[in-house]
This record gives C-alpha cells, sequence and structure tokens, in this order.
C-alpha cells in the first residue's frame, strides 16, 4: 500500500500518518526527517543537503527527489510507505512521479484532511510542543500531563511563535496556494480521497481506514 497524505498545518496529518504506519506496519516518511538522516549518514548526497541546509536555504527539488527516491528503494519501503506531505509542488509531484515509475511503484491513494482555515486557526493556536521529544498537545484534543508537561517524558512544554493566530493563518495560506495546485495533479489521475478532518482522533481515524479499505476492497 503507497500512500500520501496531505493536510494544512493543524490538520492532524502527524498523528493520523502514525496511526497509518503502526496500523500498517510500513514506514512514515516525512520530509524533515529524511533530510536529517541523509545528511547525519555523511554521504555525498547528505554532505550536499547539510551545506544547504547550514545555509538556511531551501533544498532544491532535485536533492530532494534524490533523497525520496534513495528512501524509497530501501528494503522496509517493499511493502508499502506512507509519504507524509510530500510532495508539495507540482514540479515535485511530477518528479515524484518518475521516481516511482523507475522502481515499478504506483501510489494508491492519496488522503487530503480537509479542515475550515478557522478551525485551523483555532487548533493551532492552542498547540503546545514538548522541548525534547517534539511530541503535540492540545487542550481540547490531546491534553498534556499535569503541570503542561509532556506525558512521554516529563518535560516542559512551549508555543511555536509561528502558531500565534496571525502567523498561523498565513502558514495555512502558503499551505494551500503551494499545495492545492498538487491535488489538482493527483484529482486529475483519479487518487484523491478528501477526509472530514473535524472530529476526535479516534473518529478521523475511521473515515480514513473506510477510504483506505474501500479501495482495496474495489481493487
Amino acid at each position: 500500500m503507497n500512500l500520501l497524505i496531505y493536510g494544512p498545518p493543524g490538520s492532524g496529518k502527524g498523528t493520523q500518518s502514525d496511526f497509518l504506519r503502526s496500523r500498517f506496519g510500513i514506514p512514515q516518511i516525512a520530509t524533515g526527517d529524511i533530510l536529517r538522516a541523509e545528511a547525519a549518514s555523511g554521504s555525498e548526497l547528505g554532505r550536499r543537503a547539510k551545506e544547504i541546509m547550514d545555509r538556511g536555504d531551501l533544498v532544491p527539488d532535485d536533492v530532494m527527489i534524490d533523497i525520496v527516491r534513495k528512501r524509497l528503494a530501501q528494503p522496509d519501503c517493499n511493502p508499502g510507505f506512507i509519504l507524509d506531505g510530500f510532495p508539495r509542488t507540482e514540479p515535485q509531484a511530477a518528479a515524484l512521479d518518475h521516481v516511482l515509475g523507475e522502481l515499478g511503484r504506483s501510489l494508491d491513494n492519496v488522503i487530503y484532511l480537509r479542515v475550515s482555515i478557522d478551525e485551523l486557526v483555532d487548533r493551532l493556536s492552542d498547540r503546545w510542543v514538548c522541548r525534547s521529544c517534539g511530541r503535540t498537545y492540545s487542550q481540547r484534543f490531546n491534553p498534556p500531563a499535569p503541570g503542561n508537561r509532556c506525558s512521554h517524558d516529563g518535560s516542559e512544554l512551549h508555543q511555536r511563535e509561528d502558531d500565534s493566530p496571525d502567523a498561523a493563518r498565513h502558514r495555512i495560506n502558503v499551505y494551500l496556494r503551494d499545495t492545492l495546485p498538487v491535488l489538482d495533479h493527483y484529482r486529475a489521475l483519479g487518487l484523491v480521497t478528501e477526509v472530514d478532518g473535524v472530529g476526535s482522533i479516534e473518529e478521523i481515524q475511521q473515515r480514513i481506514l473506510a477510504a483506505i479499505e474501500g479501495d482495496e476492497r474495489a481493487a
């Protein structure tokens, strides 16, 4: 099973990707994670990426695609994979199509978590992040441990500057501007399933499973 999962900041995409990883036993591939892993590996590709990131520049598409190609070719991806938030632009989507063709793979579904902008801003303004492990919490949906501490390791939580209402609204609008054309690319291929991203974590999980398992039954 080869999946892409999309959603604006605050949509719960990371939480749902982690659930799918556990449910189906396939790797969750987030670009930030694989960039850091490749940079730490000391490979020529990793050194190129690290130099770019150390300058504070965005990693160009050709380097990013090479890193994604290398990750998808690893044995743990043989049963399938979950690409978390990549590709983000139409050129990246076209390049990914080419990479998958080279690997003899194809996408089964592109899941898009649909949430209104006002709801996303409310969620991001209520988001707290663990300084140690990066886990996120919300007083509404996923409350932290007493004392506003991480329930995993007890570390202090903080709110990111870009989670303020104005900054959050800007981030969401940039995401929608850049990503909606990518979704149109996959809609033309009949791959996009929009899932209502409002509700409890468990309710959204069941909607995603219904979309995926419906595809499996139809196959």
